[in-house]
């Protein structure tokens, strides 16, 4: 069977839309090639119709409408001022993540993290390794008090894994690397983001070694799923990976949705891939 109608989507990457691109500047700064900063998205080579021409004068309402037209029931977003007045006016479409971690500032950064689980109650956090300034690994020392305090504050982080889309070194983010961090942590809840690629065997491997270790399919058109992630679902790792889009950075959520039913997930995976999974971690409902 295909891809079921009903099931109330939790999206755990998705965005506003907004004018301008200054949101990737902490990108651009590192990266060395022309391209990339010609590029309004610094990955946008990787993206065929990245969703540029959205209007950006009620971002809320628009991707209100965009989750709605596609069954998206619940949405993980930012603490940002926009993501803000949607978490106050729509508590019941959106969960609160809080900023990505900056690991060169240990001390503000669980500070922040504590703020913002104060303040605004956020159920996760990320972290993009390739993309700090400097670079710090997923296994990084400079990380460990952000996977402490994760752990006390009984969150999730969601950390970009593999060969990273933007041009810049991938060694931070070697799927490999993850293996020391939940042997050291045995109870944080780490969640991969964008594929984990080359190394989705590992991935899976560890998913299948290590109990608090997940998967996200961040970044991917589900075309693109990854086959070894695919298999593993359908056999061991139905509660293991979670739907995670990237509208409107890279992909249009009609793109995403076309391709969904040629998945070829067993019955029992498409509840927990598409909602139940991502309940769980996030403690929705």
């Amino acid at each position: 069977m295909g891809m079921p109608a009903g099931i109330g989507i939790v999206d755990t990457m998705i965005g506003f839309p907004q004018d301008g691109d200054a949101a990737y500047d902490f990108i651009r700064k590192q990266t060395r090639d022309q391209g990339s900063k010609d590029m309004r998205f610094p990955a946008e080579y990787m993206f065929k119709h990245v969703p540029h021409d959205l209007p950006t004068d009620d971002p809320v309402s628009v991707l209100l409408h965009e989750m709605d037209k596609y069954g998206i029931e619940v949405a993980m977003i930012g603490v940002d001022e926009i993501a803000q007045r949607a978490l106050k006016l729509h508590p019941d479409r959106f969960v609160p993540s809080g900023h990505l971690v900056d690991p060169n500032d240990v001390t503000g950064t669980v500070r922040q993290l504590r703020r913002e689980h104060e303040e605004f109650g956020i159920r996760a956090v990320g972290a993009f390794p390739a993309g700090a300034f400097p670079q710090v690994a997923i296994d990084d020392p400079k990380m460990y008090p952000v996977y402490q305090t994760c752990v006390d504050l009984d969150i999730p982080i969601f950390c970009c894994a593999g060969v990273p889309g933007p041009r810049l070194k991938f060694a931070p983010q070697e799927v490999a690397r993850i293996d020391t961090v939940m042997y050291d942590f045995p109870d944080l809840v780490f969640v991969t983001r964008h594929g984990c690629e080359p190394w989705e065997q590992l991935a899976v491997k560890l998913m299948l070694k290590w109990p608090n270790l997940y998967y996200s399919t961040s970044a991917f058109a589900p075309r693109h799923y990854p086959k070894a992630v695919i298999d593993f679902a359908n056999t061991r790792g139905a509660d293991k990976i979670l739907y995670a889009g990237y509208f409107p950075m890279g992909l249009s959520l009609e793109r995403i949705f076309t391709d969904m039913p040629n998945v070829p997930f067993r019955d029992h995976v498409w509840p927990k891939f598409l909602s139940g999974n991502a309940r769980r971690l996030l403690k929705i409902d």
